[in-house]
């Protein structure tokens, strides 16, 4: 096999808007209210088929999971069991989404590898189906797998799509890995948010992050970034990571945002999309 077997796949990083926790499930998840925006800016995943049945990782990956822990490895193997398919895959992941800081990449990185095996495979299971498969691996997999912007509830995988204006995003990561399971444990975490909706949401009712009070008060690096971006628009963290954002109507802005930025905070600007880059992907191929 050579470079010409292997197909390349954007997995775009995403956005939560806002995030607000409603009510704690008999399971002990939690109930979320979230928008999900999808980013023109994420990782690429290289995929090649193999025939020997094998699930085979490439690289070194920029994060310490183990091969079989990695989430990428996971969707491999549970679409081939699931859809009991005898080839195997290559998989290597150029990894730009910083991990652990809300981004979504690796719950972007294995939707990516169900919807292209889906292709590769010669499968022709629809997107309903392999959410429903994501969903086991991760809350964030259903909203990257349809590749539509939307409105969240449940624990993140009741979509509504939702139209979003155009927008440009100055990304910053203060370089704090933060722990989800830890942060939903954390005992000052608003739990008891009243719903919102939609009409909240479009009409700028400000909703903000349950994890933002959180993280700013426990992650000195957090609180330095938002006292940075504050001096230059409106900070917002997403999900529940230590990733800040700024909203702009147009790339200028969010580049005079990115050259404002103090000496040592890691910062980036991306456009907002209005599909998927993966679903664009797709429509080509």
């Amino acid at each position: 096999m050579n470079a010409a077997d292997w197909s390349e796949w954007p997995a775009p990083a995403k956005l939560n808007l806002f995030l607000r926790i409603t009510g704690r499930r008999a399971d002990g998840y939690h109930q979320l209210q979230t928008v999900f925006r999808l980013l023109d800016w994420g990782d690429t995943v290289k995929l090649r088929v193999r025939e020997d049945g094998r699930i085979v990782r490439h690289g070194q990956p920029a994060y310490a999971a183990g091969e079989h822990e990695d989430l990428s490895v996971r969707a491999a193997y549970l679409l081939k069991e699931a859809a009991k398919v005898a080839q195997g895959a290559d998989i290597l992941v150029e990894k730009r989404i910083p991990v652990g800081g809300g981004f979504g990449g690796g719950s972007s990185d294995a939707a990516t590898v169900l919807v292209a095996l889906n292709r590769l495979w010669g499968l022709k299971w629809p997107a309903d189906r392999l959410a429903e498969l994501g969903l086991r691996l991760g809350a964030d997999l259903p909203v990257f797998i349809h590749g539509g912007n939307a409105w969240a509830e449940g624990v993140g995988e009741t979509l509504t799509p939702i139209t979003l204006p155009p927008a440009w995003y100055l990304l910053a990561d203060p370089g704090v890995h933060a722990a989800t399971a830890e942060l939903f444990q954390a005992p000052e975490l608003t739990r008891d948010s009243p719903p919102a909706t939609i009409s909240d949401f479009v009409s700028g009712v400000p909703l903000g992050n349950a994890f933002e009070p959180v993280l700013r008060r426990r992650e000195p690096a957090v609180e330095a970034a938002f006292a940075a971006l504050a001096r230059i628009g409106e900070p917002r963290l997403t999900g529940s990571g230590s990733g800040c954002f700024v909203e702009f109507v147009d790339r200028d802005s969010a580049e005079a945002g990115l050259a404002a930025l103090p000496p040592g905070l890691n910062g980036w600007v991306a456009q907002g999309a209005t599909e998927s880059p993966l679903r664009r992907a797709l429509a080509t191929r």
